[in-house]
């Protein structure tokens, strides 16, 4: 067992030496209709409603506000020249506007992640204890639920409305450490980076695509049917979810018997044989675990704060109106999920077809996927008024964040496959606090809605995201841990 728990890099290729012998017992499933590729793609989908869901109130917050009632431009108090639109429809000025200053407007965008960051570690023990699919199924559907609700909550007041975000928070919180354990389950080993990239570039699409349409919504209609709309997509998901995914290769009635053999052979000598014993005090002292655990809150940092404020920077400083605000802050996931994407196929064609140590591939892509983003952040304070410019550096900045997807992002698989889910409720629970405290520093420290106000913004996103990378850098590791597999195995099992 030694070998699972060395933390010298020299041992590390043994890991994907003994995955591929035992999967090339077994001849490889094809990709074409499989089992496990439609779960990457509904879960995929499943990850677009929870992002679309979260980020919508983004866009909404800016059409929900009073201030933004003033001319159909809806920008004359940014600091940049405006941009010229079409006048709005006549019929658009019926849903409520409230009188919400700065700081309250920071609570109710970070409300979400103080309901989120409760059931992390709660979702990856349930997860694990009653199977991934119901807990996230009905996770992700009391999301939609109070979705529908925004309305009226907010309505009654801006409270009301931080409670119901609240709620959602406690329903997606589950969703990820959900996943994590369905993969631990059902992705082998040397197709990790491409299946966890294909789920998981859902959140991406669903940011790319909530930002401009909740635009649309707002521009044609009003803020109340953005949330409408998304919360009837996401019953459609459920649907789709209660009928056609499983807990496992072995209780999947349509699975071929080629792939299942190939899915379990290749996990058999990752999986810890004693499913009901969580080895709590190696995990909390895990060394390699607090590295991704730094990584991961760094780079949320970064995330969250573009995600609840980029349309409130695109209108208060760049002076774009709400239909174009949508579209252009969704450039910059439109490039992460491409690069998402490419890292995935990237990182694993290097592990399997170049032999390249695991640790070295996850290190070297958390480089690129941090550091890069942090570069171009600081630079976005420094375009002035020069929208081009600015927008492209913000691209670029989100584009190169998407590498990291197959950096310390996955490497919870790698370390403990057996308790990934866990793994992933602990490092989204810190990884979470960002997400409640970024946006309600970030106002605060743009009460004025300067250029320099927000430089320092992007100042602290980017520090903190360089020594996240350089943490990672100097802990993380590849290989699966001595805790991790925690029973001998009996070859007669």
């Amino acid at each position: 067992m030694e070998r699972y728990g060395s933390d010298t890099e020299g041992e590390e290729q043994e890991t994907p030496l003994l995955h591929r012998g035992h999967e090339d017992k077994v001849q490889r499933a094809p990709v074409c209709c499989s089992s496990r590729y439609a779960l990457a793609l509904l879960s995929s989908f499943g990850f677009f409603v929870v992002y679309s869901l979260r980020v919508n109130l983004s866009v909404a917050m800016v059409d929900m506000l009073n201030n933004t009632h003033q001319s159909s431009t809806n920008h004359s108090s940014s600091v940049c020249p405006a941009h010229g639109s079409p006048a709005r429809p006549k019929h658009n000025h019926t849903a409520s506007v409230y009188d919400w200053d700065s700081e309250t407007q920071g609570w109710i965008l970070g409300s979400f992640f103080y309901g989120y960051i409760l059931t992390q570690i709660p979702g990856g023990y349930m997860a694990g204890r009653f199977g991934p699919k119901w807990l996230l199924g009905f996770g992700i559907l009391g999301t939609v639920v109070f979705t529908l609700l925004t309305p009226v909550a907010a309505d009654l007041g801006a409270s009301y409305l931080i409670a119901v975000r609240v709620l959602e928070g406690i329903g997606e919180g589950v969703t990820f450490p959900a996943m994590y354990t369905m993969w631990s389950a059902w992705a082998p080993p040397l197709e990790r980076s491409r299946l966890l990239t294909i789920s998981y570039i859902g959140a991406q699409l669903g940011t790319v695509i909530a930002l401009p349409l909740s635009g649309e919504i707002c521009f044609y209609l009003d803020w109340t049917y953005v949330f409408y709309v998304f919360g009837a997509v996401g019953l459609v998901w459920f649907i789709l979810w209660a009928f056609l995914v499983f807990d496992t290769p072995n209780t999947h009635p349509r699975i071929s018997e080629g792939e299942r053999l190939y899915i379990t052979n290749s996990l058999k000598n990752e999986l810890s044989t004693s499913a009901g014993y969580i080895p709590w005090g190696a995990i909390v002292t895990s060394r390699p675990l607090w590295a991704i655990v730094v990584a991961h809150f760094s780079y949320n940092w970064t995330f969250y704060t573009l995600l609840t404020l980029l349309p409130t920077y695109m209108n208060d400083i760049l002076g774009f109106s709400i239909q174009q605000n949508g579209m252009l802050s969704a450039l910059p996931y439109i490039g992460c999920a491409v690069f998402a994407v490419v890292s995935g196929q990237v990182a694993d064609y290097l592990r399997e077809t170049r032999n390249c140590p695991t640790v070295r591939v996850r290190k070297s892509f958390s480089l690129v996927g941090m550091i890069g983003p942090a570069v171009f952040l600081v630079a976005v304070g420094y375009t002035g008024c020069n929208y081009t410019l600015a927008v492209a550096f913000l691209t670029i900045s989100s584009s190169l964040g998407g590498v990291s997807a197959s950096g310390f992002n996955i490497n919870h698989l790698d370390i403990a496959p057996s308790y990934a889910g866990i793994l992933l409720g602990i490092t989204n629970t810190f990884a979470t606090i960002p997400g409640m405290v970024g946006p309600v520093i970030a106002r605060e420290l743009t009460k004025h809605n300067t250029i320099e106000e927000w430089q320092t913004v992007f100042y602290i996103a980017a520090g903190i995201n360089l020594f996240g990378a350089m943490f990672y850098t100097a802990f993380g590791q590849g290989n699966v841990q001595s805790w991790a597999v925690h029973a001998s195995y009996s070859h007669g099992d």
